[in-house]
């Protein structure tokens, strides 16, 4: 008799339709907490900005009278919809958090799913936070088993691995088994995607990827709610995820090892900087430079192996960016404006900031040198050497970019985030204050109220 040793998927969904939340460590919480006010913030931004409009319009067409709402807005629309709509909306802005070991944007696939369906079956605060952990774990372990694996296939891995997430926080809410959790697994793998073909073009394609996975979980999951089969071997499988969307050698093991003792949650990098997470340590270590710009000869930068391809080749299109995305993704252009102007904000990558000659000018004399192939390319040290025209060199050096959990931000500049991000007073501290306590809350209806009247306070300011 062959006994048969249970799948990574099996597992993995026995795991999330188990867990309690009292299971759930405390410094877990607070994490998962802090990372959805992060996102509820940046879907705000994104609102106001109208950065995620394409999105949002075509999430409007799927109303529905027994529908939910997106973050900042009272239209009822289908549950699938509103999943795409709050991912473009949190990853809009390119300002949305970063695990990186797997190099994935977890926020982007997490939050749509467990507030669209949490609206839905109507469920407490704790529940949704308990499922919203589910979708950490999960985004991050997935691609943590092959770390720039999926990347350097040429797929988002934000993408590849949302889809599975998004399908588990779903079965997960909906009360579903173990196996119909799996089946759900198998049909999100299906949808598993994403090409990073935009950095070719500038285009903002990427800003999708999270909303479109997180749509396509949804459904997955409803899917197999209905009596839909999926392999359950789309881990380990010779056509699974990993063999299929991989460049890299994956330990599929690693979704599974050690859940519920060691939490990846913990381990998600919040961003202080609008831009690709891949050059935020070597703007960090550029800081402070006492160099005149008009003193400056050259620039020598050290990066990771892994990141150059992204934030650094071509380096025509990196040093005069085709659009304001393409300008997110060099690290020659931002780090000219961050010389230049002293900071890097949204308001950085405005169209009307793309030709200014001076940045232009500056980019081109970055020089870059790649850095040991050690450790992960987001958890890298930055280096920079300034050079000035008199002979002197600035050096700067930091062991890690701020807000990694080596150097995370503090409630106090998470809040302050929050707070520029919703551009409204009052309303955003009690906003921010029941996501902070979500646990405690019976459901997210007053969330939403609040979302939905900071951006119709703001849209009428402007």
């Amino acid at each position: 008799m062959t006994i048969t040793a249970p799948t990574v998927s099996a597992r993995l969904s026995q795991w999330a339709i188990d867990l309690s939340f009292e299971q759930i460590p405390e410094s877990v919480r607070h994490s998962a907490t802090r990372h959805l006010l992060d996102g509820v913030g940046l879907a705000i931004a994104a609102n106001r900005l109208h950065a995620a409009h394409a999105a949002c319009t075509v999430a409007r067409t799927f109303s529905s009278p027994s529908g939910v709402r997106m973050l900042g807005s009272n239209d009822l629309l289908a549950v699938s919809a509103v999943a795409l709509a709050n991912g473009v909306l949190v990853h809009a802005l390119d300002f949305d958090d970063t695990h990186a070991k797997g190099l994935v944007h977890a926020t982007a696939v997490t939050l749509p799913a467990a507030f669209a369906v949490g609206q839905s079956v109507d469920a407490t605060g704790a529940d949704i936070l308990t499922a919203a952990v589910v979708g950490y774990e999960t985004v991050c372990r997935v691609a943590s088993a092959t770390p720039h694996g999926f990347h350097a296939r040429g797929m988002h891995a934000t993408s590849v691995s949302g889809t599975l997430a998004a399908s588990l926080i779903t079965s997960r809410l909906r009360g579903a088994d173990a196996e119909v959790a799996a089946n759900g697994l198998g049909i999100a793998a299906s949808t598993s995607g994403g090409l990073l073909e935009f950095l070719e073009t500038g285009s903002d394609t990427k800003t999708l990827h999270p909303g479109l996975a997180s749509m396509n979980g949804v459904i997955a999951a409803e899917l197999a709610a209905a009596g839909g089969q999926g392999p359950t071997t789309v881990f380990e499988g010779k056509y699974g995820i990993y063999a299929a969307l991989s460049a890299r050698e994956a330990d599929p093991e690693i979704v599974v090892s050690d859940l519920g003792e060691s939490w990846e949650t913990t381990r998600i990098s919040i961003k202080p900087i609008p831009a690709c997470q891949l050059m935020h340590v070597t703007l960090d270590a550029a800081k402070g430079s006492s160099v005149a710009i008009e003193e400056i000869e050259r620039i020598q930068v050290i990066v990771h192996p892994d990141s150059a391809p992204t934030v650094c080749e071509p380096r025509e299109t990196k040093n005069s960016p085709r659009t304001p995305y393409d300008a997110k993704f060099s690290l020659p252009w931002s780090l000219a404006a961050q010389l230049i102007d002293g900071e890097v904000t949204v308001d950085t990558y405005r169209v009307e900031n793309l030709d200014r000659p001076e940045l232009m000018r500056l980019a081109e004399r970055v020089e870059v040198e790649l850095g040991p192939a050690e450790g992960f390319a987001a958890d890298a040290s930055g280096h920079v050497r300034i050079h000035s025209l008199n002979g002197d060199v600035w050096y700067g050096t930091v062991a890690g970019s701020k807000g990694t959990p080596q150097h995370p931000l503090s409630d106090d500049d998470l809040l302050t985030k929050f707070r520029t991000n919703c551009g409204d007073g009052s309303q955003a501290d009690e906003l921010a204050d029941i996501i902070l306590n979500l646990a405690n809350q019976p459901n997210v209806t007053r969330l939403h109220d609040l979302a939905s009247s900071i951006v119709f306070k703001e849209a009428l300011r402007s």
